[in-house]
């Protein structure tokens, strides 16, 4: 039988596009849009408040991916690269890893089959803020990301948009990349300060 499993917490992303991520905004099909810079990367930071894995606890887990793909998403050829917080204990990170692969079911998996090459696992300190309406995220020496609202004339200062995203198809903030947001690793650089960004709470399980 499939494991069960379920989730709840936050996650924000930044990629390299313009705002507003054509991927999702379009008058194309969702993930068909060519990338206003002609390839996508992005960062994907996910931080767990609640989550269990069959008797396995997942509270307070921060996981991190990159990814690279050569043209619009949905053609696939993606590079992925994993980072799970290092806290995690041997079951933890089995568990998490069958979760962000999209192995047993829930939104990862309707990425999987777009992925070509798993880059590299690697288990890293990640620390996850929320302060106010600003996501960020660190991996020393890898990775530093942070976002914040679109300006917006709306009085709750955020715009929420249900683009049917998988991470969280009914609830999704537009974003931008602070300066200084920057990945580096497996020969990748990437500076996507000011570029288009997203942040959702998140509601995951097995049966969805």
């Amino acid at each position: 039988m499939a494991p069960t499993w379920q989730l709840s917490g936050d996650y924000f992303e930044n990629c390299n596009c313009s705002v507003v991520c054509p991927c999702l905004v379009s008058k194309s099909a969702p993930l068909t849009s060519k990338p206003t810079e002609g390839v996508c990367d992005v960062a994907l930071l996910f931080h767990i408040d609640k989550g269990s894995y069959e008797s396995t606890a997942l509270d307070g887990l921060n996981v991190a991916l990159a990814v690279h793909t050569p043209g619009p998403m949905a053609d696939g050829n993606w590079s992925v690269a994993a980072y799970i917080d290092e806290r995690a204990n041997e079951k933890q990170t089995e568990a998490l890893g069958a979760i962000f692969t999209g192995a047993v079911g829930g939104p990862m998996a309707h990425f999987a089959p777009l992925i070509a090459k798993t880059i590299g696992v690697k288990k890293v300190p990640i620390s996850y803020g929320i302060k106010g309406k600003t996501r960020s995220a660190e991996i020393p020496g890898v990775l530093h990301m942070s976002v914040d609202p679109l300006p917006t004339a709306h009085p709750s200062g955020e715009m929420w948009a249900n683009v049917g995203h998988p991470v969280s198809p009914d609830k999704l903030a537009l974003a931008v990349g602070a300066p200084g947001n920057t990945f580096t690793d497996h020969g990748m650089h990437w500076d996507n300060s000011g570029k288009n960004g997203h942040y959702a709470p998140i509601s995951w399980s097995s049966t969805s």
